[in-house]
């Protein structure tokens, strides 16, 4: 094959998830923990308590008891996120074609952040189009990537366009491949309720991107508008509610709570673990569990949805629990990938188009 008639790629592409440690060992998630959450965007608080907190608590007590949970999901090939995100980015490869070039970073440990921005750099791209793989904007996910993506690309002699695909969490596509999962369900067998659980963050975080005042107080979330439309928790329920109607669920049939509290602070609510046992007690005993934050599968969603809640549910008297799995490589997802960065694309392409003297008249 003669590559020389091959179109070049214009357009460079990166996929950023969270990350994963490079093996179950101790030592690994004691570094990865480390790394993780010593963000400051993750854990929000001064430098040297921080710094104390994670090196002397958290990671020291708590990467042993991780471990043994990520020896639960490993697999020969790897940590699932890191194998699906890999996947991921060959299967978006593919369905773009030689007019783009993907490259996968993750925020934390590997393959670092640095090495794939290093990829794309080398070949010299006119734009970059940068995607978090989080539905949602949290500062601690979508802030912390764009903040290290550009701290990085920054040191550049020259900076390419830069785009940011922060946040999906109602696009069409994004809401139809996560609701023909749950179809599956609900069309082979009988539900009560559905629960849609994603993962939470400390109050004082959504307070500090609400300069309106308005978040956290009784309906702040009952619609996305110009006060809340970068607040987390309320494209949570805006998602959740885009998918109980594609479901065709009504509104006592679903339920939007928060998991994964970390500490004493307060985190937003409701929590997933009381949620659960309301729902046995009010007599819903078959529920189907979603996690729409992740479009891939990992502790949050395999264990802790998948096992641990499932575990309370079946204790205080519930019946059947299921989990719907995340998106991960589902055609339709990476469909919804490429019609996204096509999208942003096209919209570039548009604006080059413009003169530049137009204005002044």
């Amino acid at each position: 094959m003669d590559h020389s008639t091959s179109p070049q790629p214009h357009t460079g592409v990166l996929l950023v998830n969270l990350g994963t440690p490079d093996s179950p060992s101790v030592g690994d998630v004691r570094r990865y923990l480390r790394e993780f959450l010593m963000d400051g965007r993750v854990i929000d608080i001064p430098f040297l308590s921080r710094f104390f907190l994670v090196n002397c608590i958290i990671a020291p007590f708590r990467a042993p008891k991780s471990a043994k949970v990520y020896q639960e999901v490993w697999t020969d090939a790897g940590s699932p996120l890191k194998v699906y995100s890999e996947e991921l980015k060959r299967l978006l490869q593919t369905a773009l074609g030689d007019g783009y070039r993907v490259s996968l970073g993750m925020r934390y440990q590997n393959p670092s952040l640095e090495k794939a921005l290093e990829e794309l750099h080398d070949q010299g791209f006119r734009r970059l189009i940068i995607v978090p793989l989080f539905p949602q904007y949290a500062s601690a996910t979508t802030g912390s990537v764009k903040e290290k993506v550009m701290a990085l690309i920054s040191q550049w002699q020259l900076i390419p366009e830069l785009t940011f695909v922060d946040q999906f969490y109602e696009h069409p596509l994004f809401v139809e491949a996560f609701t023909a999962l749950g179809k599956r369900y609900l069309e082979a067998e009988p539900f009560d309720h559905v629960l849609f659980s994603y993962h939470g963050l400390p109050e004082r975080q959504i307070r500090k991107g609400d300069p309106h005042n308005h978040c956290l107080r009784d309906g702040c979330c009952d619609s996305v508008g110009p006060h809340n439309r970068l607040c987390y928790r309320a494209q949570c329920f805006q998602t959740s509610r885009l998918l109980a109607q594609a479901l065709g669920l009504s509104d006592d049939q679903w339920t939007v709570c928060f998991q994964s509290r970390l500490g004493r602070d307060p985190w937003i609510q409701p929590y997933t673990e009381d949620v659960v046992k309301q729902l046995v007690a009010q007599g819903k005993k078959r529920v189907l569990a979603y996690s729409p934050a992740f479009v891939a599968d990992c502790l949050e969603t395999t264990i802790e949805i998948g096992e641990e809640y499932k575990e309370v549910f079946m204790e205080t008297g519930g019946e059947r629990w299921q989990l719907v799995e995340s998106l991960n490589v589902d055609p339709r997802w990476v469909a919804t990938l490429q019609t996204m960065i096509q999208e942003r694309s096209r919209a570039e392409h548009v604006s080059d188009e413009v003169p530049h003297t137009a204005s002044l008249s």
